[in-house]
């Protein structure tokens, strides 16, 4: 059974295998070798063979850590940080996790105490799933697929988890969309004794000053530009060859620049893009490259490429894929990985330093909103409402207006979370069955959301939003990141989410994240003059994705077998006018629903390969055999 839980993730580890087992106690490993490749197997033994460990992730600070164990009297076997993890937990056991400076998952298991002790990084850079069984037996792993893979648990659908999927693109808190199946939340740790599960947080973010900020702007633009460059540093950490993603944003941008003045020799970057001129930003890419003499290189996804890695796609992140920027970072990965086996990547900066601007229109909603709802009496809001709503259906002002504060009540739910979801409230109403409506009942899609937001410390709306995001958006992106560079067995890193470097981003003025039209001031401020003019001033993009073109034209056939199809109608989940009225509005360019249908599609394609038992070769081979029909048709 260990070995098929530790198998079928071959491609996180493709260097090397290993196990403990040893009565009630099983561990399985596989190997990415980045520290110390000679001597660093796992599972790895304490001196008395006491203490074994298994550990997915990096300790950054592992020099320091080994340094200051080695003056005090400690012998050190190898270079590798896990054997600093090791070494931590048998001075200072639960409080080990505090020490470490990093991401990393890691169980232990201690033999003198019969205790698994299991911890998850600050952030949840590194993924942790587990289940416990009804005689108190605990399975778990990197990934979904290797507790599947013991077979102690059959994987059924937890259809409560549909809401908050359909509005936000993935589960946030515990949840996953499996009975039975959860995470462990980033900052925890679980202890395992006697089949009794104990779940406690070691760390989470806090936005409370002590005292009163005397710093100026231009000291706190100084730190900031210090932690930075030293979290880059740290995260240079290896023992084989190691680049950096680079989309042309500013984020990127800025680890490549002090990358290229940290190393003597060049940067190693690697972009990716899409044929489509409109989702293209190869151009800002290549001026960054140009400008830190890189050793660039590139890659281009066809539409074809696109739809035919999507189902191994699918089963590689185990649920339903939240964002269509997933499949283009596995491609830039596999091309990262034919010369390197670490790269830095941009993750992060937008939640702790407000670069979305859906928190600047957030904020003047709801201050003006609270005005308007105070001094407009109900009538004439009415009046207001009414005047919107006999503008043109498909204006783009009406669209723009229906958006905010004058058509929309003034509460944090409507005009953040509804505003900016997948699937809205009303939307989803509209969406389910009448049977599905009855068995979700009241369950909202934000309520862990909704949790976030009123457990945090922080004072202001900017930075409670935050605080939400870096424990809901972000949290999908990391395991984006996670999931699609370990599909192609390379390791990615996060400077932006060094925790000393979050938690001093944390307690900066407001001002220095997000100032009038200006989002992520201070990384704007410490990067004036290292970057290009036009990287420091363009207008953030995501990474744009053509799926609402491609679903109106030569994928057009992929609504009709996963949205529109018997077999996703036959589930009764949907509504199916409704689902019919979405793909006629989109198709016909009514309204762009492309983020709508994406969130369909790949539900559909998930069920099929967990609950139906279709290989995702199949469905490849399905998509793939349609698009041709489609081409034959169109020729």
């Amino acid at each position: 059974m260990i070995e098929r839980m530790r198998d079928v993730i071959t491609h996180r580890g493709p260097d090397g295998a290993g196990m403990f087992v040893q009565g009630r106690i099983g561990l399985g490993h596989r190997r990415l070798s980045i520290v110390d490749p000679e001597a660093g197997q796992q599972p790895m033994a304490s001196d008395d063979g006491s203490i074994q460990i298994i550990y997915n992730g990096e300790v950054y600070n592992h020099p320091e850590i080994s340094r200051r164990l080695e003056a005090e009297g400690h012998h050190y076997h190898t270079h590798c940080d896990t054997e600093s993890v090791l070494k931590l937990y048998e001075m200072h056991g639960a409080q080990t996790p505090t020490q470490l400076r990093g991401m990393f998952a890691f169980a232990i298991w201690d033999q003198t105490k019969e205790t698994l002790f299991i911890a998850r990084d600050r952030f949840g850079v590194k993924p942790l799933y587990y289940t416990v069984t009804d005689d108190g037996s605990l399975y778990f792993g990197s990934e979904i697929k290797s507790i599947l893979a013991s077979g102690v648990i059959g994987g059924t659908f937890d259809l409560s988890s549909l809401p908050e999927y359909l509005s936000s693109h993935s589960t946030f808190g515990t949840g996953t969309m499996f009975n039975g199946i959860q995470r462990l939340e980033a900052g925890h740790t679980l202890t395992w004794r006697d089949g009794v599960v104990t779940i406690e947080k070691y760390w989470d973010l806090s936005f409370a000053h002590e005292g009163e900020d005397t710093r100026d702007e231009a000291e706190v633009i100084a730190q900031y530009d210090e932690m930075f460059r030293d979290a880059v540093r740290m995260r240079l950490m290896a023992d084989v060859p190691l680049g950096t993603f680079l989309s042309g944003g500013i984020d990127s941008a800025a680890i490549t620049a002090v990358m290229a003045s940290l190393i003597d020799e060049p940067v190693r970057t690697f972009s990716v893009a899409f044929a489509e001129r409109d989702a293209n930003e190869l151009e800002y890419a290549r001026m960054v490259a140009k400008k830190f003499n890189t050793e660039h290189r590139e890659v281009i996804v066809s539409a074809a490429e696109f739809w035919d890695a999507l189902p191994q796609m699918i089963w590689q992140e185990d649920e339903p894929i939240a964002h269509p920027s997933s499949i283009p970072l596995y491609f830039v990965s596999k091309l990262a990985a034919e010369h390197v086996k670490v790269v830095l990547t941009g993750e992060g900066s937008d939640e702790v330093l407000g670069g979305y601007n859906r928190y600047r229109v957030t904020m003047y909603n709801m201050r003006y909103g609270s005005a308007y709802e105070r001094m407009v009496p109900d009538g004439g809001r009415s009046l207001v409402r009414g005047a919107i709503d006999s503008l043109p259906r498909g204006s783009k002002i009406r669209q723009k207006l229906n958006r905010t504060f004058l058509t929309l009540p003034a509460d944090i739910t409507t005009l953040y979370m509804d505003n900016f979801a997948v699937f809205s409230r009303q939307r989803l109403d509209g969406l389910w069955s009448p049977a599905m409506r009855e068995k979700l009942g009241l369950i909202s899609p934000y309520a862990t959301a909704e949790q976030y937001y009123g457990s945090s410390d922080a004072h202001t709306m900017l930075n409670k939003l935050l605080y939400v995001d870096t424990k809901t958006y972000l949290h999908e992106l990391l395991m984006k990141q996670d999931q699609m560079s370990m599909a192609a067995s390379i390791e990615s890193r996060v400077p932006f989410l060094d925790h000393k470097l979050v938690e001093f981003a944390a307690r900066m003025p407001e001002s220095m994240k997000v100032r009038g039209m200006t989002t992520k001031y201070v990384l704007r401020r410490i990067m004036t003059g290292v970057l290009p003019p036009e990287i420091l001033s363009r207008r953030k993009m995501g990474f744009p994705v053509p799926i609402g073109a491609w679903l109106r034209g030569p994928y057009r056939h992929v609504l009709d077998e996963f949205v529109l199809g018997h077999r996703a109608r036959a589930r009764g989940l949907f509504d199916v006018d409704s689902l019919k009225r979405l793909v006629e509005s989109h198709v016909s360019g009514e309204a762009n629903h492309s983020e709508r249908l994406w969130s369909l599609i790949n539900l559909e394609m998930w069920q099929r390969m967990q609950f139906d038992g279709e290989p995702w070769e199949d469905l490849r081979a399905s998509v793939s055999r349609s698009a041709s029909l489609t081409f034959a048709m169109s020729a």
